[in-house]
């Protein structure tokens, strides 16, 4: 992706955003910061509203963390970056099964929060080195919890030929097909079963009982 990437800071502490904007300012391909805030509520309003991504803290309140902001962001099909001071596997776990791109800590170093950033907005997951040891072993054998948006685009992917097709056949724009798939990509490697290619995503389906093989197309039966 080359063009220039429109970005939600929500975060509590204007520090961190401002720092955070220092970082998108000198990023390539360049990352401009569309609004910030402490409430998730911005990034509903005026250019935050088609912002590409979404920068979120767990912790806009003292007290515990909350996954509502997150849930409400991808219920609405935004492509969000979790960026909090929490290093924990199975927060950055529970994360990615909400439908988060990304679980960034705050130790890690601004060019992996960038790093997410970029691909978020191309639709893909990214795993941080200080979590990526720790992810890879979480075995989980009942599988990650994909929403329904999810599995339906995994299963028009593997009867179609292309993305663009299962794209058209569920009435959807092929950006948002590719961000289901990569949702679902992410949290099968949360769980230390990555999937990189559709062949590997097919067989973890298949394991997981998400699908049999009268819904693959002929070019996907094992």
């Amino acid at each position: 992706m080359d063009r220039r990437i429109s970005l939600v800071v929500i975060d509590d502490h204007e520090v961190a955003r401002k720092g955070l904007a220092a970082w998108c300012a000198e990023s390539d391909p360049p990352i401009h910061v569309v609004v910030d805030g402490a409430s998730v509520d911005i990034a509903f309003h005026g250019l935050a509203r088609t912002a590409d991504v979404v920068v979120l803290d767990l912790q806009l309140t003292p007290g515990l963390p909350t996954l509502d902001g997150l849930q409400r962001l991808v219920a609405a099909g935004r492509r969000v970056v979790v960026y909090t001071q929490i290093a924990d596997d199975a927060m950055a776990v529970r994360c990615l099964d909400n439908g988060a791109m990304a679980y960034v800590t705050k130790a890690e170093a601004g060019e992996h929060l960038i790093a997410a950033i970029h691909a978020a907005a191309d639709g893909r997951g990214y795993t941080p080195p200080t979590l990526g040891g720790a992810m890879a072993g979480n075995s989980d054998p009942q599988g990650p919890s994909l929403s329904i948006q999810e599995v339906t685009a995994l299963k028009a992917w593997f009867a179609s030929r292309s993305k663009s097709m299962a794209a058209k056949s569920m009435g959807v724009a092929p950006a948002t097909i590719h961000t289901y798939i990569d949702r679902a990509r992410a949290k099968y490697a949360a769980h230390g079963r990555p999937a990189p290619s559709k062949s590997d995503m097919v067989r973890r389906a298949l394991e997981d009982g998400l699908i049999d093989l009268s819904e693959l197309g002929d070019a996907d039966r094992p």
